[in-house]
């Protein structure tokens, strides 16, 4: 069993409990309040930028060139999509650049924000792989299961579309497939530390979704 079907089936409980929260049910019926949604938009663009910055030290890290050259360019396509979100759906939704500077990073997005960065310079190249794999493996499964049940006229069509196309969903196989190839080189304990990893980022992909439906801040600063 390579190490992207054993991970996988180790968390997909916790995949199946992150398919189900109210925030991607609703997303997919277009029930989703506008002002969660718009919560999710801005704390994603805070997100995607550490998550760019978290890939480029990732190719820094990379055995081969071709992976290099994967990750860099997944680091620029990260930033490209977290401009274009202040050029869509910011604008389609009313989000001001002024209210997208002055909006701090919610406790659930500076917890996984962080959590990237610290293992992307502190971890070793597999490790630092695994904890980046949720991002783009859940992201296109979810997505793949929204298209499939998108109800007609759905106002997030746009994002839906985003995460379910064949360009997404080619780049995250290219991902599994280096990060099979570099697990089946990896000791022992070097796997155990890439499991451990990925069902963090798991559990924290969980945690952004809920906390971006219930439009948490830090405790003692909602009112």
């Amino acid at each position: 069993m390579s190490f992207s079907q054993e991970v996988w089936q180790r968390n997909l409980g916790l995949y199946q409990k992150t398919l189900a929260l109210p925030f991607n049910q609703q997303l997919a019926q277009g029930t989703l309040s506008r002002e969660a949604f718009s919560h999710y938009v801005i704390q994603d663009a805070h997100y995607l930028l550490a998550y760019g910055r978290a890939l480029a030290v990732c190719a820094a890290k990379a055995f081969e060139a071709d992976d290099v050259i994967q990750f860099a360019e997944a680091a620029k396509i990260a930033i490209v999509v977290e401009r274009s979100l202040h050029d869509g759906f910011m604008q389609d939704f009313a989000i001001s650049k002024d209210q997208f500077e002055n909006t701090p990073l919610t406790l659930a997005c500076h917890h996984y924000t962080s959590y990237l960065t610290s293992t992307a310079w502190s971890e070793s190249y597999p490790v630092v792989l695994a904890s980046l794999l949720p991002c783009f493996w859940i992201y296109a499964e979810i997505g793949k299961d929204i298209v499939d049940n998108s109800a007609p006229n759905n106002p997030y069509q746009a994002w839906v579309d985003t995460y379910a196309g064949e360009e997404f969903h080619t780049a995250v196989r290219n991902v599994i497939t280096t990060i099979d190839r570099v697990a089946a080189r990896a000791d022992t304990d070097t796997l155990k530390k890439m499991h451990q990893a990925y069902t963090h980022a798991a559990r924290l992909e969980w945690l952004f979704w809920d906390s971006a439906f219930e439009q948490r801040q830090w405790p003692g600063l909602d009112d």
